[in-house]
């Protein structure tokens, strides 16, 4: 009987034994993967050269447009058609070559950013609005010259100046909007990252 107790208490010290040999360590979790990260580095601004250029561009549709409106005015003033309509008469000698004179100015001047994309819209094989509006300007201004010098009619230079005016405020007010929008991709670009580091397979990886 003690051979008996003497067993059960050697069990329980030796299962004691290894308890106090062998204590619980805390259980060890793997750390979550880092949340990847950012650099706040900011994009250089690639689009700057082209606002530049954009901004040049509506500059020269403002002047073409405001110096051609100016010059409209006489050639209204003068214009057959428009005296009748307003019942007024208003004659100056070389009535007709004055006309040409003015609306020759406003075809090559006001007219050449329609005629030069017509000229590269057809180099290209791919007539568009360039192409419509400078066939446009150039029959009215081909047509109105003939009756100045050859041919008996009327002529069309107050059509000829008020849609080339018409046509430079309408591409005038486009580019301003285009450049707006522009500006405005310019400052999302700016204060996006330039690299962003993903954690993979215990690597960090830039991105």
């Amino acid at each position: 009987m003690k051979k008996n107790n003497s067993d059960h208490h050697s069990h329980h010290d030796g299962h004691n034994s290894s308890h106090a040999a062998s204590p619980h360590s805390p259980q060890t979790h793997p750390s979550p993967p880092p949340t990847p990260s950012v650099s706040h580095q900011h994009h250089p601004s690639p689009t700057s050269p082209h606002l530049g250029h954009h901004a040049h561009h509506i500059q020269e549709f403002k002047k073409r447009f405001w110096l051609s409106l100016l010059l409209t005015v006489p050639i209204l003033l003068f214009s057959e058609m428009i005296q009748s309509w307003f019942q007024f008469r208003l004659v100056i000698p070389y009535q007709k070559l004055v006309l040409f004179f003015l609306s020759s100015v406003i075809y090559f001047y006001g007219g050449w950013p329609f005629l030069k994309g017509a000229a590269k819209e057809l180099k290209n094989r791919q007539p568009g609005m360039m192409t419509l509006i400078a066939t446009a300007i150039t029959v009215a201004f081909g047509y109105s010259t003939g009756t100045v010098f050859f041919l008996a009619g009327k002529d069309f230079f107050w059509e000829l100046a008020t849609l080339i005016d018409v046509m430079l405020l309408g591409h005038w007010i486009e580019a301003r909007s285009v450049l707006g929008a522009s500006r405005a991709l310019e400052e999302l670009v700016k204060i996006m990252p330039t690299v962003a580091h993903l954690y993979r397979e215990e690597k960090i990886i830039d991105i």
